[in-house]
């Protein structure tokens, strides 16, 4: 979508970077995990070309060499940021041992490892889609050596 307006107050503010988890009170975390892991739009982009995201982290090596048509939508771009990092996330936990999703009181989604170490993987999509930098498998592969 196309709205001036917005392109002049982005250009001013920058894009928005994020994603926020609401819940009232207790939240399940398998219902967060379901929840974070729905990545419809870079569901929609890897299928039409031909890549299959099955939460592996081949997957992510698929990702990383996708043509970066978005880049010239910046509401797009700032989506497929969100998905690209819940994604990667979405890898991590399902197959880092001891990775978890955690909520931090602000709502943000990272993902915390075994170590403790946390990583803001809703960040890392952004700069992803903005860069293509750093690749999602790098970040996976520097996560499962922690």
């Amino acid at each position: 979508m196309n709205i001036p307006f917005l392109d002049n107050w982005r250009k001013r503010h920058g894009m928005s970077r994020g994603v926020a988890v609401m819940t009232a009170g207790r939240h399940d975390d398998e219902d967060v995990s379901q929840l974070l892991s729905e990545c419809e739009l870079l569901r929609r982009q890897a299928g039409s070309a031909g890549i299959e995201l099955d939460d592996t982290a081949e997957s992510l090596a698929a990702i990383d060499q996708l043509l970066p048509r978005w880049r010239d939508d910046s509401e797009t771009q700032q989506w497929l940021g969100n998905d690209a990092g819940l994604y990667l996330g979405t890898v991590i936990v399902r197959t880092v041992p001891g990775a978890a999703w955690q909520v931090w009181p602000n709502g943000r989604p990272v993902v915390r490892l075994a170590s403790g170490r946390e990583i803001d993987v809703v960040a890392a999509g952004h700069d992803w889609a903005l860069s293509g930098s750093p690749e999602l498998s790098q970040l996976y592969a520097e996560a499962s050596e922690a």
